[in-house]
C-alpha cells in the first residue's frame, strides 16, 4: 500500500517496536520508502517513550 506524508494510519503490528502496536500516528516520508528503510514506512510520534518506528506496508492500515 503506498502513503503519503502526513497520512494517519493504525499500526497492526510492528516489528521494529512492537510497543507501538494498535496506535494510530502520521506517515513521516515525503516519498515511497527505499532500501535504506528495507521498504519500511516511517511512522512519527507514537508516545513520550516510543520514538518513529519503521513499518512493513502490511503492518498499517489507514485510519
Amino acid at each position: 500500500m503506498v502513503f503519503n506524508a502526513g497520512d494517519r494510519v493504525r499500526i497492526v503490528a510492528c516489528e521494529d517496536d512492537p510497543r507501538a502496536t494498535g496506535r494510530t500516528e502520521r506517515i513521516v516520508d515525503q516519498v515511497p520508502p527505499g532500501p535504506l528503510t528495507a521498504g519500511r514506512w516511517t511512522v512519527n510520534r507514537i508516545g513520550p517513550l516510543i520514538g518513529p518506528v519503521l513499518c512493513h506496508p502490511h503492518e498499517l492500515r489507514p485510519a
